[in-house]
């Protein structure tokens, strides 16, 4: 028996990508993986204290597989990752999306990652602004959650730059690779009083 008021979010209708003033974001596709592979390769060490995928670098094939698990995810709306591409030369500079998808609530998590050579341009922020106005246009969003380590510092930036209000830390929600405790930041938008 199912809530007559829940969403099935399979039947839900929106883009499969947006564009914002440097990048294309977009849903992944098949083939997507080598390139996915590429941008963590380069990436291993700045990757890896954050972002368990890091650990041991996948193999290409195993990269791939990510993209289409991701792809099906996608379409079922059960997970909304999003790749970010350079708008010149359609260069995978890293990932993103919306996770932790709450479709009642319409409560959405972004997160976010950059390749090496890329760092430092402001791509990351900007992509963020950019999944932002897509949640709020298309996905009607009531929440938006940015969720770091509270010793990544600038992912912290990020949330702070795109105006995200740091509403509490969860202390020792998990451990990290090493067994330490780790401190998780939650900075988050809501609707009404930061976006209509």
């Amino acid at each position: 028996m199912t809530d007559k008021g829940a969403i099935n979010s399979i039947m839900l209708d929106f883009p499969e990508s947006i564009q914002t003033e440097r990048l294309t974001i977009r849903a992944p596709r098949w083939g997507d993986g080598k390139e996915m592979n590429e941008a963590i390769r380069e990436s291993a060490e700045q990757l890896r204290p954050w972002m368990p995928f890091a650990e041991n670098i996948p193999s290409i094939e195993e990269s791939e597989i990510v993209v289409r698990k991701a792809r099906l995810k996608f379409m079922d709306r059960s997970d909304l990752m999003l790749q970010l591409r350079d708008q010149a030369s359609d260069e995978f500079i890293g990932c993103s999306g919306l996770h932790r998808i709450d479709w009642n609530v319409r409560c959405f998590e972004i997160g976010y990652w950059v390749r090496t050579s890329r760092s430092g341009e402001g791509l990351v922020t900007e992509a963020v602004r950019g999944i932002e106005q897509f949640a709020i246009m298309h996905l009607q969003a009531n929440r938006l959650e940015i969720r770091c380590d509270s010793r990544n510092v600038r992912s912290a930036k990020v949330a702070e730059r795109a105006g995200y209000t740091l509403e509490g830390i969860l202390r020792k929600v998990k451990q990290d690779r090493t067994g330490a405790w780790v401190d998780m930041m939650v900075f988050a938008k809501v609707r009404g009083s930061e976006f209509k």
